[in-house]
């Protein structure tokens, strides 16, 4: 599925929509540069998934692992931009996260795929100028 959003609020919106369509055990990629939205997303996917509001959401990048569970669904958000090499990603226990009933979003996971499941929703942000975004999301019927 390909979608375009032209704001915060219509990224936002649009995670909000993709999380309905996410089961209960979910592994998904937020795949993009630097400022693509990813975060964006997430926040949008949180909210959809009533594990917490926009606002509480904030990019894991220093704390690596951010858990929501506000509601009836968890949801871990993941940023592995600040590690170096798959060894320290794996003493994360991606694994163990992985297999809990909850959704997980990953930024940066594209840069181990080793760690990454088989089975995985993909969602690749572009910056398409100004506020808008190109997403692409894969493995979500």
């Amino acid at each position: 599925m390909r979608h375009s959003t032209n704001s915060e609020e219509e990224t936002i919106a649009l995670g909000e929509t993709l999380a309905r369509s996410l089961p209960a055990r979910a592994v998904v990629m937020l795949i993009g540069n630097l400022g693509t939205g990813k975060t964006t997303l997430a926040k949008g996917i949180v909210k959809g998934l009533q594990a917490a509001q926009p606002e509480e959401v904030s990019s894991p990048t220093f704390t690596l692992i951010h858990e929501y569970g506000g509601g009836p669904r968890t949801v871990y958000h993941i940023d592995l931009y600040r590690l170096d090499n798959e060894r320290e990603a794996a003493t994360l226990g991606l694994e163990e996260i992985f297999d809990r009933e909850a959704v997980t979003l990953i930024e940066w996971g594209e840069r181990f795929p080793n760690l990454m499941p088989p089975s995985r929703v993909e969602i690749r942000l572009q910056h398409a100028g100004g506020d808008h975004r190109i997403i692409e999301v894969t493995g979500i019927d």
